[in-house]
């Protein structure tokens, strides 16, 4: 297949490649100088005048996954080379990439992987016909029929694959559905965090960036919403250059494949593959040069923001007045004609699937913090309890615990609403959502973490669940609020990104010719901080906020949303508590662990600690197969309530099966050795089928069926072993018998005196029974002979040892 790449990219063709990406980079370049001035007058304006949003309750850790690697096990990979499935050892580090090791051992020694897998832009499918349709539609030339193979076969019925419209495919499968669904869940999660590559916390470069990005593609038409825009800069950039280079490549390398459909598709993946590569690696050189010069004019172009805020303030302030008069009358009128009427449905597709998921995260949350206040209750011990802390601490990135919350957001329907304002896919929505779903988990975690730290400093380790319900009850509350404000910037937010983007484009053609005149307002000093164009989207932007700002308020009154209104705000609700940001994580598993520090239980937790999720290892699966391999040193953690049982654990946590018929057979008669004083006679050797009890060392009596007589030393100890169960068998007849004996005279005795009793009523009628009669008889109507007027029948002794057991009547009667 090398071959094929090079045949068609040969050094003309990757000249005008690079040609190409030079190109886009050079018209991206100088939107990005321009934007970056523009974003650092906004941060600094923002800095000298003040203002924010509302204080969060609860906590934000900074970096949790510290130390941490989130999943290792086995998969089926196909190979692409000989188009054969081999085992992969896959480890997931805290980076989100995905490693692929020859086997365990490689990765134990700390080999290079063969494979790393950046999971931005992927798709994790689950299924070759959701696979096919994707290939189908960017198949160069033609369209493949419904009924066409794919170029692969897949090992077993449950395939895993990583799509991407321009990188490489990987391949992968499992032996189970249920492997399925868990493994498509860490993937999900791998794509789903390092979709997530910009920075919040860099407020200049980051909305510099997405500003240009943006600016750029409406320059070439492209006004709606971008499903790509995700990943690192150098990745979104790529796929900006690859956007528009390859229709270009598709349509002159496209006609010149040869061979069946399948070899086809195959083909142009490699070679798709190889043009990614060599974009991106032009476009992350270029873009840090970038970044850098813009870097480097920073203290100087800060020194001329704050010594001419004020003149710059003015002048913006003017030009706004200018934009607006022209602007305004025709924003109001697109705005009351094909704005308005959807901004509710939109609202309403948004809030129902994003309530729910905040919901289930709240309720994931709640069960595994009363789960551990059961352990606390029922008397679990620390190491439990530190256990569970620590699995706690990592809930949020926890893919398959938080999947039902995640399940949730991905029922978004936007139909009907994407074609009219141009919304490529809801899933720009989803994962946005489904991020600050992990966040605020996160946070509810490391607030109750810190909260639940303190009180055990204060008060000590009593009343333990106590102390764990208070902490529960405290944090429940701030996660309430905090994820009410979370969900209200989410939806004015995403109402923006849908609405703005279609203002403009429809305003277009009439507004953006006018521009131009505006710039000739701006002193050539400040023209550098005033761009008309960002002015011109400001007053867009403020025409459309208000009726946004009212459908979000309407909502909140709602309470099936479970939104708090704008005029309930929690300012220093708990002053004290922001204090406790700065603090260390809380290391459970040297609180709570074992008592020995270099013991075997506090290594146990520690290897723990360093993986978030661990997979349930199936049975009857051989171990160079299987495809869910446990992690040494990780103990086994169920992902689900019931999935294994402490009876079905071996001393060492794994899980134990009798490997043949006879270890059955012993499970079912166990055989046990008992050392008994020689006899004086010899016996022969044999098997006698007998029925007894013995009794062993720690007291209990056992019940014996065949009896194995050993000839030789040990002869004489058989015999006696023998004899005694067979004294014990006739000693247990005798008592069966005289206890049936006995029960059939009481019987016998009881009907005489029913008799008798019925004489006494026929030949006086009027007379009435004494209440102590009435109360003596049992259910059955037999009357105990013995009866003192307490209403019991008497106990009759019919164990095999002679003790005392209550036998009902009627049952001896049926025997």
């Amino acid at each position: 297949m090398g071959d094929v790449v090079s045949s068609h990219l040969d050094v003309g063709r990757r000249e005008m490649i690079t040609a190409w990406t030079r190109d886009v980079m050079t018209q991206f370049g100088d939107l990005y100088e321009k934007q970056y001035a523009v974003a650092l007058f906004n941060v600094v304006r923002f800095e000298i005048e003040g203002g924010g949003g509302a204080q969060s309750q609860l906590l934000h850790r900074k970096d949790p996954l510290a130390g941490r690697t989130i999943f290792s096990g086995n998969l089926f990979q196909y190979l692409e080379e000989n188009r054969k499935w081999r085992n992969r050892f896959v480890s997931i580090p805290n980076s989100y990439a995905i490693e692929l090791y020859e086997s365990k051992a490689a990765h134990d020694r700390r080999l290079q992987p063969k494979v790393s897998i950046n999971c931005v832009g992927y798709k994790a499918l689950t299924s070759m016909e959701e696979y096919m349709e994707l290939i189908n539609s960017s198949l160069p030339g033609i369209k493949a029929k419904a009924s066409n193979t794919p170029f692969i076969k897949c090992a077993t019925q449950f395939p895993l694959i990583l799509w991407h419209p321009y990188a490489r495919h990987y391949y992968f499968c499992v032996v189970t559905e249920k492997e399925q669904k868990k493994w498509h869940a860490v993937l999900q999660d791998c794509v789903r965090h390092s979709n997530n590559g910009l920075s919040e916390e860099d407020t200049v470069q980051t909305p510099a960036f997405t500003d240009s990005v943006r600016r750029y593609r409406q320059a070439k038409g492209h006004y709606g919403t971008w499903e790509m825009m995700c990943g690192a800069p150098p990745q979104i950039l790529a796929n900006l250059v690859m956007e528009t280079l390859q229709p270009e490549l598709r349509d002159a390398i496209g006609p010149r494949l040869k061979g069946k459909m399948q070899d086809r598709q195959r083909k142009w993946m490699l070679i798709s593959d190889a043009v990614y590569r060599q974009v991106l690696s032009q476009t992350s050189g270029q873009y840090e040069a970038l970044a850098d010069a813009c870097e480097a004019q920073k203290p100087s172009l800060d020194v001329r923001l704050r010594g001419n805020m004020d003149m710059l303030i003015t002048s913006k302030e003017h030009i706004i007045g200018k934009i607006k008069a022209l602007v305004m009358p025709k924003a109001e009128q697109l705005l009351r004609t094909s704005v308005q009427p959807y901004i509710g449905s939109i609202l309403e597709a948004l809030m129902e699937p994003t309530s729910r998921g905040f919901s289930e995260v709240r309720d994931v949350f709640f069960k595994e913090v009363v789960d551990i206040s059961k352990n606390s209750l029922n008397g679990g011990g620390k190491e439990k309890l530190g256990e569970q802390l620590e699995r706690l601490s990592m809930l949020a990135f926890h893919p398959v615990k938080m999947q039902s919350g995640y399940e949730q957001m991905e029922q978004l329907n936007l139909e009907g609403l994407q074609q009219r304002f141009d919304v490529s896919s809801p899933s720009v929505f989803i994962s946005r959502a489904q991020i600050l779903m992990r966040e605020q988990m996160d946070n509810a975690v490391y607030t109750f973490e810190q909260l639940l730290h303190q009180s055990l400093q204060a008060q000590g380790e009593q009343d333990l669940c106590k102390n764990i319900q208070k902490c529960q009850d405290r944090v429940l509350k701030k996660y309430d609020y905090d994820s009410s404000t979370v969900r209200k910037k989410f939806f004015r937010e995403a109402l923006l990104q849908i609405i703005i983007p279609y203002m403009l484009q429809q305003l277009a053609p009439s507004c953006t010719p006018e521009l131009p005149r505006f710039q000739e307002l701006v002193f050539e000093d400040l023209s550098r901080f005033l761009l008309v164009e960002n002015i011109y989207e400001e007053v867009v932007l403020q025409s459309v906020s208000k009726d946004i700002m009212m459908a979000v308020k309407e909502a909140a009154v709602q309470r099936r949303h479970n939104l708090y209104r704008d005029s309930i705000v929690l300012t220093n609700s708990d002053p004290n508590l922001h204090l406790l940001e700065d603090t260390p994580p809380v290391d459970w598993g040297s609180k709570f662990g074992s008592d020995d520090p270099g013991g075997a239980g506090e290594r146990g937790l520690r290897g723990r600690r360093k993986q978030v999720v661990s997979m349930i290892q199936l049975e009857g699966l051989p171990i160079p197969y299987e495809s869910c391999l446990e992690v040494p040193g990780v103990d086994l953690i169920p992902e689900e309530d019931g999935d294994v049982s402490e009876e079905n654990l071996g001393p060492s946590g794994d899980l134990k099966s009798p490997d043949s018929v006879n270890q059955i057979r012993d499970l079912i008669n166990p055989v046990v050795e008992v050392v008994l004083p020689p006899a004086e006679e010899d016996v022969t050797g044999g098997t006698e089928t007998t029925n007894g009890t013995i009794t062993t060392e720690d007291g209990l009596q056992e019940e014996v069926t065949h009896v194995t007589t050993i000839v030789g030393d040990n002869a004489r100890k058989s015999k006696s072993i023998m004899e005694e169960l067979i004294g014990s068998r006739k000693k247990k007849e005798l008592q069966d018998e005289a206890a049936i004996q006995k029960a059939i005279e009481e019987m016998e005795m009881a009907v005489q005196e029913e008799d008798s009793e019925q004489m006494a009523e026929a030949s006086d009628s009027e007379s009435q029974l004494p209440v102590a009669d009435c109360s003596s008889r049992n259910d059955s109507g037999f009357q105990s002979p013995t009866n003192d007027g307490e209403g019991e029948p008497d106990a009759i002794t019919n164990g095999p040892t002679g003790d005392d057991q209550t036998t009902d009547l009627v049952e001896v009667e049926l025997l």
